[in-house]
């Protein structure tokens, strides 16, 4: 693998705004993962690639041409990035042979990334890492896994005397807000399996995630001038404020972890007149979500009968399901991307996953798509920070899993 050549397309990435929105019907919801998209597929067309194409929802997918009689393998990333901190005027700080120190980062001396909260930045000794300037988050979720993908495709068109089938790789967006697989065509992708480079750190394979859903509750009240709203005035407010004090804080992500699932209202608008409340619901256990719906529509009635005059209702929307149930159906996905780390000399962990990704959707379609590492680390946040060599020995996986594909045959 190319190590300098990676760094730098990662770094031409990461510097276009391509930060995904949740509030809008706009497919994708940003412009900037439409200019991230096209410049791939140029990238991808100058390398070689066959069947390149960005279609009009933003995805971009090419096909490294199969060397021999071989199954399809796929490799997915996302190109937007969370709307948790500004995507905008990301300015990278390469740091080279690092010193396993506490960095400061140069635009904001409040921001420093520890190895108290983050333990893996002391592992990263030597190493070369790639940091945000404390204003913006760095994008390394998820343009880490599409520099990795960018040059394992490189890599396979420069060395065509490896065996191997078909390679597609599939560039999806809006993966951030629940969306990344909704105008995927699985069909078009036509392979065996799929390997999602969205992980942190290195060497993890992850094997389950939670199933989400999403809750989004409307409490309406009467609004009118409150000088004379005794009596008349329902504060919309002051009952989303009942709602909320009435979720179990045993079920927050404050007080959660491992397989535990939680409720987590992260959003709130409103006045008045009518708020809305936006909920995750997660568990590793699909059914238990049912549950959590049950439990917001008796809060909801209980604030309806607490405030008299005020409505709370709760709609829910189906958002991805744990990959386990999807991979079991294709031990190789998982047994390959294991033995691809014992060929190289390491030793794999497979990990389960507090969240989601492009895989879980994938798998939940029928293509079974574990999600690997990628040398993310303190995503979504300013602090946000990534390892070179660690996306270089994701990218050196994927050519590993790509080659015991290849001895498959067909």
């Amino acid at each position: 693998m190319n190590k300098d050549r990676l760094l730098e397309r990662f770094l031409q990435y990461v510097k276009i705004d391509t930060t995904a929105v949740e509030q809008t019907d706009a497919v994708p919801s940003s412009p900037g993962q439409l200019e991230i998209g096209k410049l791939l597929a140029s990238q991808l067309r100058a390398m070689g690639l066959t069947d390149v194409t960005q279609d009009a929802n933003g995805i971009v997918m090419g096909t490294v041409p199969a060397t021999s009689e071989a199954p399809t393998v796929a490799f997915n990333s996302h190109v937007d990035t969370s709307p948790d901190a500004s995507g905008k005027n990301v300015r990278p700080n390469v740091i080279e042979n690092f010193d396993g120190q506490d960095i400061t980062l140069a635009a904001d001396p409040s921001m420093v990334i520890t190895s108290a909260t983050c333990p893996q930045l002391v592992e990263a000794k030597g190493k070369t890492i790639i940091t945000t300037d404390g204003t913006t988050l760095l994008g390394g979720d998820d343009k880490a896994g599409v520099a990795i993908i960018m040059e394992l495709a490189c890599h396979l068109m420069e060395n065509p005397d490896i065996p191997h089938g078909a390679v597609r790789v599939v560039f999806t967006c809006d993966e951030e807000v629940g969306r990344g697989v909704d105008h995927v065509d699985i069909g078009k992708i036509d392979a065996a399996v799929c390997y999602n480079f969205d992980g942190g750190g290195h060497s993890m394979v992850d094997t389950e995630t939670f199933s989400a859903d999403l809750a989004i509750v409307t409490i309406k009240g009467v609004n009118i001038h409150p000088s004379i709203g005794k009596d008349r005035m329902v504060s919309a407010i002051r009952a989303t404020s009942h709602f909320v004090a009435a979720l179990p804080p045993e079920l927050s992500p404050e007080r959660t972890d491992g397989r535990d699932g939680f409720l987590h209202p992260y959003v709130f608008q409103g006045d008045v007149a009518e708020t809305t409340i936006r909920i995750l619901l997660r568990d590793f256990e699909t059914e238990k979500l049912r549950d959590y719906a049950d439990l917001l529509n008796q809060i909801a009635d209980k604030t309806s009968e607490a405030f008299p005059g005020a409505t709370a209702t709760v709609e829910i929307r189906p958002q991805y399901r744990n990959m386990g149930e999807g991979l079991a159906a294709e031990p190789r996905a998982v047994d390959f991307a294991v033995k691809a780390h014992q060929l190289l000399g390491r030793q794999a962990e497979k990990t389960i996953i507090r969240g989601g990704t492009d895989g879980s959707r994938l798998t939940e379609l029928g293509l079974p798509t574990p999600n690997l590492s990628s040398g993310q680390h303190n995503i979504h946040s300013p602090l946000e920070w990534a390892c070179l060599d660690e996306m270089v020995q994701a990218a050196e996986v994927g050519l590993e899993i790509v080659k015991l594909w290849g001895a498959e045959g067909v």
